[in-house]
């Protein structure tokens, strides 16, 4: 099989599995690759040659995208390996390039205990900017989705979130009674129509919103934080780690959510074994 034909059949399965703007983000590697290997037999490739592309494709850029380049290009070779069972080695699984392309050591996120994002919600000035919070904080939802969030997407206890990151068509988030019932009187209050958009506001102003908030209180906090809390603060409370994976965050693979849940402290696992067998 042609590198060419390998480009063809895998953004086929790009248009029937992934957001269209996951596949924007292919585009110009593979027209790159496309059109330096195209007509080259995909056995033929070898992990020199994508060493030399990819330092080339990828010269300038932040260490970040280098690293996603790497990582996409990889998901090429294997998608036609495994669809097409050819008997190779993904060639850039090799120690090289993984030393080249290696991930970015990041220092681990501070969690936030109950105590203090309830004392950011709570100082909250009004009941948008509470609820923005809370859907965040206590129903995990990103901050994108709380914006593009519609009146007709509230339904009593869910919140049916379009076009999500997830690629799906819709995604369906569950709201605490208390919250929902706030958030079903806020629309009323309102007197919103089903296409409005329940929180009128753009990224920016969110933003502002909750880092202005965590500064009042010395702490450095962005949106996403809320949603991480969402997560550990389920997971301390002996939520199964299938539920705050399927149900809070919404996320395809349990790997994703090990991330979101922090390093558990010594002192906590101790208490987690007096909680499940005694002292």
């Amino acid at each position: 099989m042609t590198i060419q034909k390998a480009i063809e059949h895998f953004k086929d399965h790009q248009r029937t599995s992934l957001k269209k703007r996951t596949q924007e983000g292919y585009k110009k590697l593979l027209e790159r690759f496309h059109s330096e290997f195209g007509d080259r037999d995909v056995e033929s490739i070898k992990a020199e040659e994508l060493c030399r592309f990819l330092e080339t494709y990828t010269e300038g850029l932040a260490r970040a995208t280098r690293r996603l380049r790497y990582a996409q290009l990889r998901a090429l070779f294997n998608f036609i390996i495994d669809t097409f069972e050819i008997n190779i080695k993904n060639p850039c699984c090799v120690p090289q390039l993984f030393k080249s392309f290696k991930n970015i050591q990041q220092r681990p996120r501070k969690i936030l205990d109950k105590k203090t994002v309830d004392e950011i919600i709570f100082n909250s000035k009004n009941t948008r900017d509470r609820l923005i919070l809370e859907l965040q904080a206590r129903c995990g939802l990103r901050v994108g989705e709380v914006l593009n969030l519609k009146v007709s997407d509230v339904s009593q206890r869910k919140l049916m979130l379009q076009e999500p990151k997830s690629g799906r068509e819709v995604e369906v988030a569950f709201m605490p009674e208390h919250i929902a019932v706030r958030l079903a009187d806020y629309i009323a209050s309102r007197n919103l129509s089903p296409n409005d958009r329940v929180f009128g506001i753009c990224y920016t102003t969110a933003r502002n919103l909750v880092t202005q908030l965590g500064q009042k209180l010395n702490v450095r906090i962005s949106p996403h934080d809320l949603r991480r809390h969402s997560a550990t603060y389920a997971s301390r409370n002996g939520v199964p780690l299938e539920i705050i994976s399927k149900v809070i965050l919404r996320h395809q693979d349990l790997k994703t959510t090990q991330v979101y849940l922090g390093k558990v402290s010594d002192s906590e696992a101790i208490r987690w074994m007096d909680v499940l067998h005694g002292k």
